[in-house]
């Protein structure tokens, strides 16, 4: 990371950072940890299911863990570097979890004191039910295990005490076969490099190896001799070298067929075979002398001895200069050399690739021209030679030409792969063979030509084809003609172009018409071909024109516009730019399109006035916006008159309600002033209106109301008929006329009400619906208010004329205005208002009569204190429509100091005074608060959200008591010795004497000492400060044996509260009062066995406590029961020291009980260890055998059929010896035989092992 810190000098990491930065070192090492642990999951699983293989997993992983955690330590690695106390905490950790793991770690709870059930040696009978003293803790017994036998101890497992087995085996013929496949063998050229040559031996181990070697073209011979340091040494070496070509990602290499097959070979050798090599770094020939094992007995060699290893044939091109590209159509071939040096006659492998396919050659028999081809001299000579080899080749064929040597055979039969998937100019020539480039005009030929705009220039595209990527840039040559008819008079001139790959197309900027021509093409290597279209024609474009022609329009009036008709010159479509000027107003540029070289265009403007028209430019195809000297002309235009009703296009409808006339808006147009003439047509007639001297546009004109209509209401239609200019021009109209729709009755509004009464009473939750009568013609827009806020004014849109509004507020509402579909209306004065109410919520009160203090704080009332579990109420006055629901919350006073709610409970009533029960079943203090009240109006079923504010709630509070009450913690029977005083002593400790009092302190506590022996109670009172007390009467003594109970009479607290009822069981507890303990043994002996069972009896009231001491150690043993049986696991002087009763109190001393145990006897075969011997037929083994214990020595062996060396079952047995009286600690015999010897049994001067079923311990007396 960018900003770790720099460790000081002395704590830099061991890998420097410049070689690997640290953070990258974390990664590798974790990443390395994960691995060994996922490979450690993987040997948990193998060892499950193999379970013979745990020492061997065991042992691996300790050494791997330490080596893991120890390197990281050495590396200093940041973040990764640990104190030296807490490397060692991780190697023990990591060596516990491998223990677990592994099998290498057991629990037994029991190892360290005393057990009941205890782990018992092998060939000791198992007794699951006896108890045992403990086995002798040593630091070997912890540590052996974690080892897996990196360090034996004598433990007491399975073969601790019969240890090792002696393995003799009768050894076969042994055969060793140098080469046994007939391989050849060379040595690369490279160095440092080796060969390896295998033996195949048979039925033995080599252990010395001895061959000649003599250097090719030489008669000197060396003599070397292989021990089996060296043997080993190679063949580790040779299996490191598999293990790396194995692992990489490339394909074999041409030395790789040469191990592959001795790895096969291996894959077949039978379970006698194997094979060992030797390894040579220089050419001759070895003969193999001799093979001797590790008894020096020579094994038999198969014929051939001898093997021939020479260097390895090679192949190269010369280095002479050959030309890599050429271009097609090339005649002449390409000459190559090839450098060859192996042992003659050679054979050469070659192969050809053009474009992907790929041919194989084979020449053989390259050699020199004198060389002998006689059996005798190619034997004898073996010398490798350097011949040239010619190879000539022809290029008939375009792209990529590779010539690859791929393998050379020598005369021995070594072949040697050249070309394994990577390019070297050694084995590799390459020649391109190039395509000829071709050039030609690209939409621009002979009949195409290219058009060229005046005053600017024009591309011309090259497109080069055929050409290949490797020949670029490529050169154009290109000619210029001017043409003939041009007035510039240009000069011809010639040009170069280059044109680069992937770069498109060639661009040629024309300037001047004429003609262009492609003369050549030429590559960096090849030169090309001009293909048609080879010349390209530019022709100059003429600018567009027109032939403009003005005519007068003339009508009624006068000039009314101007037509303009037009011939144009150029390429469709053309643009027509033009300027129109009204007056002294600003120019407005037009345009019009035509898309044929004739066009009409026709000006008629609506407006009066000096027009001047001119035209400005003119645009075609090829050229944009050309100035056009065009003919102009000025008029002064009077257009036609014309009009119409504003907001025309349909016909309108207007409405009156008050007045004789109507006004209607009239749009005119043309010179004024106007004359208008209108038609208004009743129901029953016509009549005519003219309208004289109209100045401005657009007018209203008053239109009279028919005298019928305007008396009771009607609809009547005005038309437009004709309009005169002031040049007298007169035009008929045809337009849709306005309808106009006559009111005579407005609008009224007013709140109906029954009787004359304008008020409503709802519920609080509930809206009113306040009921309207109307006049006029709907819809209806209302406005109104409430009183309370007379600023805000409220809208209504109505439908009905009996149609209401809905309100949600209580109070007075106020209608202030009315409009109908047409006119505005009135509110009936004495009907414009509406009165709503609410119905009252229900409520609920403490009855005044309650005694109770009331805190200002809160509000809350607060009762008088009362016991648990008294019968208490409170009286309530409800106000409300009955019946009544009030739901209350109970609250009481949390550990946090705030309170926590136990219940919300409802109750209902009938009555508006009820009555109130309070809950005294819990202690402590409780609050209650009324949360919600219904009645008939608001029932809570339909007000669930209706809740009372919490300032507004009736509260009230009272502390419950507790009665008080007392008990023992338990029942446990308590012991105490003859004549101790009743106080708190050990006895007691198992609380069986504390007694628990619930209440408030002080208490009043009388107790009463029943003796059932003697019939005596005595009583006794005492006061206690605390809730916990254990029993201290010191002045009452236990006077004799026998149960006593003690008993709770009564209890009282300060609360003065009746005490609760005393818990029957809990109420009294016995005690027992006892004499000391005693023990006797049930046998006189004095001579013990380990895993011996001595009998005790004992005298007192169970459970007994037993104190010994072994070997100077103190053990305490329990015992239920009498007689009491303990089987030894330890030897040494065995010593009873004291022994007590129930619960260890009454203990006595004992001082005469005492005696001796003996270790078991042991033996091994061959030192404890596992022991194979190979002799040869006529040869003796020797089979020791190593006695422990006390002589002399009595012991049983056998010989079985011989187990293989990797573990099995023991085979059959083939004969069984027993020897007596033998007074030293070892014993050897002699034999010839096949077999495993192992030990059965052994005796000694005191014991037997293994013991006998009974576990009677059998004595040997000598």
């Amino acid at each position: 990371m960018p900003d770790e810190p720099t460790p000081p000098p002395g704590e830099q990491p061991l890998i420097p950072e410049r070689l690997l930065d640290v953070p990258s070192q974390r990664l590798y090492y974790l990443s390395l940890g994960l691995l060994l642990q996922a490979i450690k999951v993987f040997d948990v699983l193998q060892n499950i299911f193999a379970s013979d293989t745990t020492t061997f997993y065991g042992r691996k992983w300790l050494i791997i863990d330490f080596a893991y955690i120890a390197t990281l330590s050495r590396l200093r690695i940041p973040r990764l570097k640990y104190s030296r106390a807490v490397v060692l905490l991780q190697i023990l950790s990591i060596w516990f979890l491998d223990g677990m793991l592994f099998g290498g770690i057991s629990l037994n709870l029991g190892l360290m004191g005393s057990s009941e059930i205890s782990s018992v040696p092998s060939g000791i009978p198992n007794r699951p039910n006896l108890p045992s003293t403990p086995e002798p803790f040593r630091l070997s017994d912890i540590f052996a295990p974690l080892t897996f036998g990196l360090f034996s101890f004598d433990t007491n497992s399975k073969d601790a005490r019969l240890l090792g087995q002696h393995t003799v085996r009768m050894s076969p013929i042994s055969t060793a076969h140098f080469n046994p496949q007939s391989h050849t063998f060379c040595l690369p050229p490279v160095s440092p490099v080796h060969v390896l040559v295998p033996i195949l031996v048979n039925n033995t181990t080599p252990t010395n190896v001895r061959y000649s070697f003599t250097p090719l073209g030489s008669g000197r011979v060396e003599y070397v001799e292989l021990g089996t340091k060296e043997l080993k040494a190679i063949e580790q070496a040779r299996v490191e070298g598999l293990q790396v070509v194995r692992n990489k990602d490339a394909g074999r290499d041409e030395y790789d067929d040469e191990d592959d097959e001795e790895t096969d070979a291996g894959t077949r050798l039978q379970k006698t075979q194997s094979l060992v090599h030797l390894r040579f770094s220089k050419p001759g020939t070895i003969r193999l002398d001799r093979v001797l094992d590790s008894s020096n007995v020579a094994a038999r060699l198969v014929h051939p001895v001898e093997v021939t290893v020479v260097p390895c044939p090679t192949a190269q091109y010369t280095d002479d200069a050959v030309q890599d590209v050429h271009c097609a159509g090339e005649t002449s071939g390409v000459d190559l050399t090839i450098d060859i040096r192996g042992v003659p006659p050679l054979s050469l492998q070659w192969s050809k690739d053009v474009n992907g396919r790929k041919e194989y050659f084979l020449v053989e028999g390259i050699e020199d021209s004198g060389h002998s081809h006689t059996a005798q001299d190619v034997a004898r000579a073996r010398i490798p030679q350097k011949l040239k080899v010619p190879l000539s080749l022809s290029l008939d064929a375009l792209g990529e030409h590779t010539y690859n040597l791929e393998s050379v055979i020598d005369g021995m039969g070594n072949v040697v792969h050249l070309n394994e998937g990577h390019r070297d100019a050694k084995i590799t020539r390459s020649i391109s063979v190039l395509r000829r480039p071709s050039v030609s005009f690209k939409a621009c030929g002979p009949g195409n030509p290219t058009s060229l705009l005046i005053g600017s220039e024009v591309s011309v595209a090259l497109t080069v084809s055929n050409a290949d990527p490797m020949d670029g840039p490529w050169d154009i040559d290109v000619r210029f003609e001017p043409a003939s008819g041009n007035g510039k008079r240009m000069k011809p001139w010639d040009k170069t172009l280059q044109a680069q790959e992937n770069k498109g197309d060639v661009l040629l900027k024309a300037g001047v018409p004429g003609e262009y021509v492609v003369t050549g093409i030429r590559g960096k290597y090849c030169d090309g071909d001009v293909l048609a279209p080879e010349t390209c024609k530019v022709v100059e474009k003429a600018m567009p024109t027109a032939e403009i022609e003005w005519k007068r329009i003339h009508e009624c009036s006068g000039d009314t516009g101007v037509s303009a008709s037009l011939v144009m010159h150029g390429t469709p479509p053309f643009q027509v730019y033009y300027r129109s000027q009204r007056d002294a107003e600003p120019p407005r540029d037009l345009v019009k399109t035509f898309t044929s070289s004739r066009g009409e265009l026709t000006l008629q403007p609506e407006l009066s006035g000096h027009y001047y028209y001119t035209f400005v430019q003119l645009s075609d195809a090829h050229y944009k916006k050309v100035a056009l000297d065009g003919p102009s002309i000025d008029q002064i235009v009077h257009p036609l008159a014309a009009a119409d009703f504003v907001g025309g296009r349909g016909r309108r409808v207007v409405s009156s309600c008050e007045g004789v006339t109507v006004g209607i808006e009239v749009d005119l147009r043309g010179t004024p002033p106007w004359n208008l003439e209108l038609q208004v047509v009743g129901p029953r007639s016509t009549n005519a209106l003219e309208i004289t001297d109209i100045k401005t546009s657009p007018t209203r004109i008053l239109v009279p109301i028919p005298s019928v209509i305007d008396k009771e209401g009607g609809t009547f239609d005005v038309e437009l008929v004709s309009v005169v200019d002031s040049y007298g021009c007169r035009r008929p109209i045809s337009v849709p006329g306005v309808s106009v729709n006559v009111r005579r009755m407005k609008p009224t509004v007013k709140f109906y009400g029954k009787h004359g009464q304008r008020e409503i009473i709802v519920l609080e939750d509930d809206g009113a619906d306040l009921p309207l009568r109307l006049t006029g013609d709907g819809p209806w827009k209302i406005k109104y208010r409430h009183k309370g806020n007379p600023d805000q004014v409220f809208t209504a849109v109505l439908k009905s004329p009996n149609d209401y509004i809905h309100v949600t507020q209580k109070g007075v509402y106020e209608i202030i205005g009315v409009t109908d579909s047409q006119c505005p209306g009135s509110v009936i004065e004495s009907e414009s208002t509406y009165t709503v109410d609410w119905v009252p919520r229900p409520s609920a009160r403490l009855d005044p009569a309650t005694v109770c203090t009331v805190e200002p704080y809160n509000r809350s009332h607060i009762l008088p204190p009362i016991c648990k579990g008294q019968d208490a109420h409170v009286d309530l006055e409800l106000t409300g429509r009955p019946p009544f629901q009030i739901m209350y919350n109970i609250a009481r006073n949390d550990e946090t100091g705030g309170t926590v709610v136990l219940d919300q409970p409802t109750f209902s009533s009938i009555q508006p005074h009820t009555r109130f029960q309070l809950h005294t079943s819990i202690v402590g203090r409780k609050y209650y608060e009324v949360k919600q009240i219904g009645d008939s109006a608001y029932p809570l079923a339909k007000h669930k959200n209706a809740v009372i504010p919490r300032s507004e709630r009736l509260l009230f509070e009272q502390e419950v008591m507790a009665r008080p009450s007392a008990k023992f913690k338990n029942d446990n029977r308590i012991l105490f010795c003859l004549n101790d005083a009743l106080t708190s002593r050990e006895a007691i400790s198992n609380d069986g004497g504390v007694i628990q009092l619930d209440g408030t302190p002080p208490f009043q506590l009388a107790l009463s000492i029943r003796n059932l022996a003697a019939s005596q109670v005595h009583k006794e009172t005492v006061e206690v400060y605390d809730k916990t007390w254990i029993l201290d009467l010191p002045s009452y003594r236990f006077t004799s044996i026998g149960p006593h109970q003690i008993t709770v009479e009564s209890v009282q607290d300060s609360s003065h509260c009746e005490q609760k009822e005393l818990h029957p069981l809990r109420r009294s507890i016995w005690v027992d009062v006892a004499e000391s303990a005693a023990i006797t043994p049930v046998d006189k002996r004095v001579e013990f066995c380990v895993g011996d069972v001595a009998q005790f009896q004992l005298e007192g009231t169970p459970p007994w406590s037993i104190g010994y001491r072994i070997n100077g150690k103190t053990y305490i043993q329990e015992a239920k029961e009498s007689p009491f049986s303990l089987m030894h696991q330890q030897a040494g002087e065995f010593t009873v020291t004291s022994v007590s009763q129930q619960q260890k109190l009454c203990k006595a001393t004992i001082t005469d009980l005492q005696f001796s145990v003996h270790p078991l006897p042991a033996a091994q075969v061959g030192h404890g260890k596992r022991i194979f011997q190979d002799i040869h037929e006529g040869d003796q083994a020797e089979i020791v055998f190593t006695l422990i214990g006390e002589p002399p020595f009595t012991f049983t062996y056998q010989r079985a059929e011989p187990i293989p060396k990797k573990g099995g079952k023991p085979g059959k047995v083939l004969e069984t010896h027993t020897v007596s009286g033998v007074t030293t600690h070892e014993y050897s015999i002699f034999s010839a035989l096949e077999g495993t010897w192992t030990v059965t049994s052994i005796s000694d001067r005191y014991c037997r092992y293994p013991t006998q079923s009974d576990g009677v311990v059998e004595k040997t007396r000598h």
